[in-house]
């Protein structure tokens, strides 16, 4: 079980390099006659662990200055050999030591440079100088990176991600780049996906760029490794230096795919830490520094505890329980489950669903979590007996338990008309709602609620045989006191609304506003005199009005229809002034004049007087109601809102028009008499 569990990747422990160096030292070691002395320029590599093991057995560290001393010193029988370490070292430093080498046969260098390293290192002395740049993504105090960038020539820049290139690049840190010729590689343990990123950054603001790819193959290898492997873990145990670049690079890739992603450098630090979740799968990576007894130790502590919180955490089943499980087989006939107990989990497919068309081998998986009730435990056989229709039924009557208790709004469809009232379906549970509580009118039509979905309230229930009663009507009070509430809050006069018209009196309408109603009184709805609202507007007609005033504590509101706007008044004077000609309509006469309408409810008078040039009787004489006539307009009283009017003003003034011209006519036949 534990090692089905556990999984360790496959290129963990010592790379190619490190294996190269420590092997190096180790034939070093067995080799060593007494009063030799072997030193490591650095460490050799980045493990403490690993360290503390050579310094046991008398392998000192040792710097540049140490070593010149130590070279003057090698003879015959106290030889010294001092090993690069597989990091590499600054290019000054080298040379140094090779010189002290080759001046003292005693003193031997061993270069135990990793040739990935080496061949970074080459690439930064052939591609920089003059006229080239050389830039490098990897962390700039780094061992390895101090080495590299001793061998450049001329300008080098080291940037620790591509988010620090291409600020660099945006800011013209590097000068005109396409005067000059780049390069461009990578530390030999960089994430590839940060070097990807660099590449084409760097693309974008130079062109034809000289790209080496530089990671070593094996770090981006361990790299894919450790992102695959923390996608499909629960948790996962990275080993290695915490001063090690590439350990932490993996560190990086696995935290963000596992939240529970621990570092450690050996097992005893395991063992402090808090276990992991006895049933979690789990996976082990390790940077190319680590020992592999190191990760051995490391993989036998996690299997010695998974074993202990197994056993301590197998559960015991009892019929009645409720249990979750994860699936481990699916067929169509039904699922067996792994419920962290000695027994195994089965269900058969009409424990499942009701539905003889639904395929087991479509609807689950094998990893799925399924909670189901306890139908029977077999010890003897192995077997617990499970149901999924028990838990999920159990689990929908508690949403309508939870629903009475918290006055919840449910959601339903209604699924069908029956005495008394109608049944909704939510959550497979079937919910009786009287018909006092849908809203419909009583000997309303309550088939017309069938197919809707609807909102209700649970105002009932009975737990013995789960039924449950609710209430439409609940729902549209509380939400017509919302809309009310909100209504109020906001109201203010001089506001508009644009309303239903919901029912009249002898004395106005009234208006529906969005479930507040408020009244227009007869005189507001027409500048006109009328005598009921039905002359102006109808039940079910939308009005624009505006708030008068309103009472919210007796909840009254007083609405206005007619505007200024609207006023006839407005209007004539808006159209037409005194000695302005208007086309009128006769529309009532009288002894002393006539009347005729200018705009509708504006009326003028054509005094009798100013009906004819020449003298009359009556009004009749001449006019006819409905009769349509020009005038002119002499007068207009803005204080009484009356209006004169004449017709004979425009005859005399035709008249004056007509008599020039016949003068005209007279002279000219004159004239031509005496021709």
């Amino acid at each position: 079980m534990a090692e089905e569990r556990i999984r360790i990747a496959k290129n963990a422990g010592f790379c190619f390099g490190v294996k190269r160096a420590t092997d190096r030292l180790a034939a070093l070691l067995d080799a060593a006659k007494p009063g030799a002395r072997i030193c490591t320029l650095g460490q050799l590599i980045h493990n403490r662990i690993y360290q503390e093991s050579i310094e046991a057995k008398g392998v000192t560290v040792t710097d540049a200055e140490e070593a010149a001393v130590l070279a003057s010193g090698a003879d015959a029988e106290h030889p010294v050999t001092v090993l690069i370490r597989a990091h590499g070292i600054e290019c000054g430093v080298e040379e140094k030591l090779r010189r002290l080498s080759e001046e003292n046969p005693y003193f031997v260098v061993e270069d135990c440079t990793c040739p990935y390293v080496k061949k970074v290192q080459r690439i930064a002395a052939e591609n920089s100088g003059e006229g080239r740049v050389f830039l490098l993504i990897g962390a700039e105090q780094h061992p390895e990176v101090v080495g590299i960038m001793s061998y450049v020539r001329g300008e080098g820049r080291v940037f620790p991600d591509a988010e620090a290139l291409e600020s660099a690049l945006c800011r013209s840190e590097l000068g005109d780049l396409y005067k000059k010729k780049v390069a461009i590689a990578a530390q030999t343990t960089q994430k590839l996906s940060e070097w990807k990123k660099s590449i084409k950054i760097l693309e974008k603001y130079c062109t034809n760029p000289i790209i080496f790819d530089t990671i070593c193959s094996v770090t981006e290898i361990r790299q894919q490794e450790a992102e695959k492997l923390s996608r499909t873990c629960d948790g996962m145990v990275v080993i290695g230096s915490k001063h090690s670049s590439n350990t932490a690079k993996l560190y990086e890739i696995c935290r963000a795919n596992c939240a529970d992603t621990r570092l450690v450098e050996t097992a005893d630090e395991l063992r402090e830490m808090k276990q992991f979740p006895p049933f979690a799968r789990l996976g082990i990576a390790a940077g190319a520094s680590t020992p592999g007894g190191i990760i051995e130790e490391v993989y036998k502590t996690m299997s010695e505890n998974f074993a202990q919180m197994l056993e301590e955490s197998l559960i015991t089943l009892n019929t009645g329980d409720t249990v979750k499980g994860i699936v481990t087989s699916v067929t169509n006939s039904e699922l067996q489950l792994d419920l962290g107990a000695k027994v195994t989990g089965i269900i058969v497919a009409d424990q499942i669903t009701d539905d003889p068309s639904v395929k087991l081998t479509e609807q689950y998986k094998v990893g799925d979590e399924i909670e189901a009730f306890v139908i029977r435990v077999s010890d003897l056989d192995g077997v617990a007996t499970l149901s999924k229709k028990r838990v999920d039924a159990n689990k929908s009557w508690q949403v309508i338990v939870d629903a009475l208790a918290s006055e919840a709004v449910l959601e339903g469809k209604v699924v069908e008309a029956v005495k008394g009232g109608v049944i909704a379906l939510t959550n497979a549970n079937r919910v009786f709602i009287p018909g006092a509580h849908t809203g419909i009118p009583k000997d309303g039509d309550l088939t017309t609620l069938v197919g809707q979905t609807v909102r209700f309230k649970i105002i009932e229930i009975k737990d013995r045989q789960h039924r449950a009663y609710g209430s439409m009507r609940a729902v549209l009070r509380e939400e017509r006191k919302a809309r009310e509430a909100a209504f109020w809050a906001e109201i203010e006069e001089g506001k508009q609304y644009t309303g239903v018209v919901k029912s009249m009196t002898t004395y106005g309408a009234f208006v529906d506003l969005g479930g507040v109603d408020g009244m227009v009184h007869t005189s507001e709805l027409s500048w006109a005199r009328i005598k009921s609202p039905a002359d102006v507007v109808s039940i079910g007609e939308t009005l624009t009005v505006y708030v008068k005033s309103f009472d919210p504590e007796k909840k009254r509101i007083s609405l206005g229809y007619k505007t200024a706007e609207t006023n006839p008044w407005y209007i004539f004077t808006n159209k037409y002034a005194i000695g302005d000609v208007a086309t009128v309509k006769i529309v009532n006469m009288m002894p002393f004049g006539a009347f005729a309408e200018i705009v509708e409810g504006v009326d003028g008078l054509i005094h009798i007087s100013q009906i004819a040039k020449e003298r009359i009787a009556k009004p009749a004489d001449v006019l006819e109601l409905g009769q349509e006539v020009d005038v002119k307009i002499i007068d207009i009283n803005e204080e009484k809102h009356t209006v004169s009017l004449s017709i004979r003003a425009l005859l005399e003034e035709a008249e004056a028009v007509e008599e020039p011209a016949a003068e005209a006519d007279e002279l000219v036949y004159s004239d031509d008499a005496q021709a």
